[in-house]
């Protein structure tokens, strides 16, 4: 596949996908501006990725340090805005802290303890979401709503983090409309708790229903990339 036909195809895909969000926020009477494209990254090639800018996609999310990194690296210069939206592990914050405008994925006391040691020792202000699991799937991480009502009372004044919002994740399902009261619910808990929170859900299967109920930042994945080039491939 050649890098015209690559662009060919991301293009039409940004268009039809550029027109399922203005629809979504039309329905919801929400300006279109009020809605962030995360584009997630991680199944496709430098190549690919860096054909985004140039099509006005500049906020990447990557689910793993390692990833995030190397293509941080390989990607310099076109003005990304790297997310890191999977889990972190606490032994990745430091090398992780300095390549992110935003972390989607603080899921846990012990996790948000170490970003804020780690953010302090490399004077960072870092962006962070705490991420709830609102599903309540046992394979998943994040703060249950009790947990995270305690962490909220809990903040460390002077901390150099910047609190931004919540993450979550809905069960998967064939049918979106089952995802709903998993992004409802997030939202009213974020706005009884949080003045003008970042949401961050939605992703290819059920973001237009984020965005109905929401959402500010939405994580696209496949609805992009799928049978594009990926690690490993020649485009």
């Amino acid at each position: 596949m050649t890098e015209s036909e690559i662009r060919k195809i991301l293009e039409e895909r940004l268009q039809a996908l550029e027109g399922r969000i203005q629809a979504a926020c039309q329905r919801s009477g929400r300006l279109r501006e009020s809605v962030t494209l995360v584009a997630v990254t991680k199944t496709v090639t430098n190549q690919v990725a860096g054909i985004l800018p140039s099509l006005g996609v500049s906020n990447f999310g990557e689910n793993r340090p390692q990833e995030l990194k190397r293509k941080f690296q390989s990607l310099p210069g076109l003005g990304i805005r790297w997310h890191m939206i999977g889990h972190l592990q606490r032994n990745k914050v430091a090398e992780t802290l300095p390549l992110v405008e935003l972390i989607h994925s603080v899921d846990s006391p012990r996790l948000f303890q170490e970003i804020c040691k780690e953010a302090q020792k490399q004077n960072r202000s870092t962006q962070f979401l705490f991420q709830v699991n609102g599903s309540r799937e046992a394979a998943k991480h994040g703060y249950s709503y009790e947990e995270l009502e305690k962490q909220l009372t809990e903040m460390p004044v002077g901390n150099p983090l910047k609190f931004c919002g919540y993450m979550t994740m809905a069960a998967y399902t064939e049918d979106p409309e089952a995802c709903r009261a998993t992004f409802r619910e997030l939202k009213e808990f974020a706005y009884r708790h949080s003045p003008q929170p970042e949401l961050s859900m939605g992703m290819s299967n059920d973001f237009e229903i984020a965005i109905e109920e929401g959402a500010t930042l939405i994580r696209i994945g496949s609805v992009l990339f799928e049978g594009l080039p990926g690690p490993g491939e020649e485009a």
